[in-house]
């Protein structure tokens, strides 16, 4: 994760409280916002005294807070963002942590973050006051905080270690889409979180894989935390991954529209569904609080680094089409099943990826089978076959 500022506020007169699993976590039972488009105030209430750490990222402009772990009581509409803050999102990162992020609909900062004691003695509340600045001002707090700004690729968990595939095993890695803070889609009719269908799902493909001889699956994440999709990225290279598949479940403002479809990357997006998708789900690493990419430092020169993402490419159109022969006939596809775009959890140069819808949450059909367990069964070794398929050719071609 991304290294925050050492500005650390603490309840007045308290310890500080460091961060405890999720088994012991901080409640934040209440909630309220208040305020215009100069001056807005957050307050949240606590049952124990949190520790806060916060900092500022551009492009957007955000206010990140970070907290230990904390389980968020109150109702969504107890904190619907309003006055300075155009959206406001809150949840998990992993085990041990949660974060607030509140995007600024206006350059703000900080004038107040403090936590004190209830008047009844009861509990802690978080008061943070916030202030519209000039743009210039907002960008200043940004270069004169004390955190470095690593790549994103290096700010991957160090617990993933590199590992070399054993000779003919061929590895997968299974990415369940969004996680933690970062929900995604919402079911029309249960509001079911796109996070759990899709993690739901790895794991039951996840248990098929392992049964298949010569094939390895590697999960990258198998619990309810958020991932930059640059650590989805990393995990999969440091697993020796020779495939990448990504999980979703998205909604569409068309609720008529379902059946599963398979994306491979591209610079130009294959039609306006596959652009808006694309932006939705890139826009994950905005709702998590990370900085984001800077596209200008590719490696676009690399005439190395091109044709191994032109032989890459060439990969993972092979297995969307593996893909979209197993499920025809088996599973209702949409129109047009294989389509492409930016999607920057598929940016991989060396490790051919794909992204795969297996429905959409806001037609109340599709929603009804991705929460069936013999739907996901089904679909799950149907995948399985997929995969066979693609991967004999691809060994036999070096891939």
């Amino acid at each position: 994760m991304l290294v925050v500022s050492p500005v650390v506020l603490v309840a007045a007169g308290a310890n500080a409280v460091t961060a405890e699993p999720s088994d012991n976590r901080l409640v934040a039972y209440a909630a309220r916002i208040a305020g215009d488009e100069a001056r807005t105030r957050i307050v949240l209430d606590f049952d124990r005294a949190p520790t806060v750490e916060a900092r500022y990222i551009a492009n957007p402009d955000r206010i990140v807070v970070d907290l230990p772990a904390t389980a968020f009581a109150f109702a969504e509409k107890d904190l619907q963002a309003t006055g300075l803050f155009s959206d406001i999102r809150y949840g998990s990162m992993d085990a041990t942590s949660a974060r607030l992020v509140l995007t600024a609909a206006r350059p703000a900062r900080l004038v107040t973050a403090e936590v004190v004691v209830n008047e009844d003695g009861n509990g802690y509340r978080l008061v943070l006051d916030a202030e519209l600045v000039p743009q210039q001002d907002f960008a200043a707090l940004v270069s004169a905080q004390a955190w470095a700004r690593p790549d994103e690729n290096a700010a991957a968990p160090a617990t993933v270690a590199i590992t070399t595939p054993a000779v003919d095993e061929f590895v997968i890695a299974i990415d369940a889409g969004h996680g933690g803070i970062d929900a995604g889609a919402t079911g029309a009719s249960t509001k079911t979180a796109e996070k759990d269908i899709t993690l739901a799902f790895a794991r039951i493909l996840n248990e098929k894989l392992k049964g298949q001889p010569g094939i390895r699956a590697v999960m990258t994440r198998d619990t309810d935390k958020f991932l930059s999709l640059s650590e989805r990225v990393l995990i999969a290279r440091q697993k020796g991954a020779g495939l990448l598949i990504s999980l979703h479940a998205d909604t569409l403002r068309q609720a008529e529209i379902r059946g599963a479809t398979v994306y491979t990357i591209s610079d130009k997006a294959s039609d306006h569904m596959a652009a808006q998708l694309a932006e939705r789900e890139n826009f994950s690493d905005t709702i998590g609080g990370v900085v984001l990419p800077n596209e200008t430092e590719a490696e676009v020169n690399d005439i190395l680094l091109d044709l191994t993402r032109r032989e890459t490419q060439a990969f993972s159109i092979a297995m969307a089409q593996a893909v979209v022969g197993s499920f025809e006939g088996q599973i209702s596809l949409i129109n047009n099943p294989h389509r492409h775009a930016g999607f920057r959890v598929l940016q991989a140069p060396d490790v051919p990826s794909i992204l795969l819808e297996l429905g959409f949450l806001s037609n109340k059909e599709d929603e009804k089978l991705l929460l069936d367990p013999v739907w996901r069964d089904r679909v799950a070794d149907l995948l399985v076959e997929a995969i066979k398929r693609y991967r004999e050719p691809a060994l036999a071609n070096g891939g």
